[in-house]
């Protein structure tokens, strides 16, 4: 109600309050009205199949802008093209970022070179209908690297009509070369998604707050935060360093030690929620990598995905159920009834009069004080709609408990 219309009593002492209200807000900070970020999401797939495809067009509405892998350049120099389904970019009728990636370990940056690849494949995509709306280099280089890759920026930019972008590690946030570096494209993406330390996981929420605000110290073009919607199976020696990463490809041997690495869903819906309520400074979107589709077994399901880019309630529901198996054993059952993805349990105690058990597909069987128990190997989700065969047992009675423990 405008302030003319209350009584003059009334109004007086409203607007003697005003500078009180606004003092308070300076002091103790007033949290912002929670605005949506733009969704941003990377297609990294070299070569499309029609899952990609699927989830795509499943995807419509809830992606401002695709960044969709064109290309690479190994570490000597080679390079390596991808192959995307123009004819569905230009379907999904959003627009797309070309995106190359660089080997971090290639010290050679030719701006000239990389010119003369990337204007056939600009005018290949826009001849096929597809909206671009820049160019993004993904160039993951030791930091000491910085004053060459601002140079090569600084030659690349004027051969291009359209924005550039660039994707940004924290670690370069300790070098005094990055105010250079972020003064030439026209926007970056910081990723916050990395193996720093097993033990810490794939996503460390405060440490990635700490480097988002630090970052919107660094730059004074718009930026965006590239945020993990996959899990990665890390492999690391007896001094803990980590020896390599497997995620959206095969890349692992057999032997040493490992780990299943996780973004949960719900942690970065939070987190998401969070930036949301107050942004940093010139955060302009979220950039998710990547696009989950049926066919990519360490990414988010659809339905999740769909859920958090739509910042919907996320409902998983995990129900265990036995079935008859051979020569009097049971098979133990785990189901996600709910609609998003559900960790895996680490434990499912064992009650009851069980003479015989064992764990199947990434459970193990396992005795404490209580008893017989199967222990998650590795963690993982179960997406909704699957079901999953744990393990077995065989029973004397019909007395047999089974619980789920987180």
């Amino acid at each position: 109600m405008p302030l003319r219309w209350l009584p003059d009593r009334i109004r007086a002492l409203a607007l003697r309050a005003l500078p009180a209200l606004a003092l308070s807000c300076l002091v103790a900070g007033c949290d912002r009205a929670a605005a949506p970020l733009a969704n941003d999401a990377y297609i990294w797939q070299r070569t499309w199949s029609a899952p990609v495809v699927e989830a795509l067009d499943q995807s419509r509405g809830l992606v401002r802008t695709w960044r969709v892998l064109a290309g690479e350049t190994s570490a000597g120099g080679r390079e390596i093209a991808a192959r995307p389904d123009l004819d569905a970019l230009a379907a999904a009728r959003a627009p797309v970022v070309m995106v190359l990636r660089i080997d971090g370990r290639a010290d050679a940056l030719d701006a000239a070179a990389t010119a003369a690849r990337l204007a056939p494949a600009i005018a290949r995509w826009r001849a096929a209908g597809v909206t671009l709306a820049g160019v993004e280099i993904d160039y993951d280089c030791p930091t000491s690297q910085l004053p060459a890759y601002t140079r090569f920026l600084a030659a690349l930019r004027p051969t291009l009509d359209l924005p550039l972008s660039i994707t940004a590690l924290p670690t370069w946030l300790g070098s005094p070369q990055l105010d250079a570096l972020l003064a030439e494209p026209d926007e970056s993406v910081l990723q916050v998604h990395a193996v720093l330390d097993p033990a810490r996981g794939l996503f460390d929420a405060a440490q990635a707050q700490r480097w988002l605000q630090d970052y919107a110290q660094r730059t004074r073009r718009p930026w965006r935060v590239a945020l993990p919607a996959y899990g990665s199976r890390v492999a690391w020696d007896e001094d803990g360093r980590v020896v390599a990463i497997e995620s959206e490809r095969p890349a692992l041997q057999g032997g040493g030690r490992d780990a299943e690495l996780l973004a949960r869903p719900q942690a970065m819906a939070d987190f998401v929620a969070g930036l949301e309520r107050r942004p940093p400074a010139g955060m302009a979107g979220v950039v998710w990598f990547r696009l989950p589709t049926t066919a990519d077994q360490r990414a988010w399901s659809l339905p999740t995905w769909r859920a958090v880019l739509a910042r919907q309630p996320l409902a998983p529901a995990l129900a265990l159920s036995t079935r008859d198996a051979a020569r009097g054993a049971r098979d133990l059952l785990l189901a996600n009834t709910g609609n998003a993805d559900a960790e895996l349990p680490f434990r499912v105690r064992i009650g009851g009069g069980c003479r015989q058990a064992d764990g199947i597909n990434g459970y193990t069987l396992e005795y404490d004080d209580q008893g017989p128990y199967l222990r998650r190997a590795h963690e993982g989700l179960l997406r909704p709609g699957f079901q999953r065969n744990i393990g077995w047992i065989r029973c004397d009675n019909d007395q047999t408990t089974l619980h789920l423990q987180p």
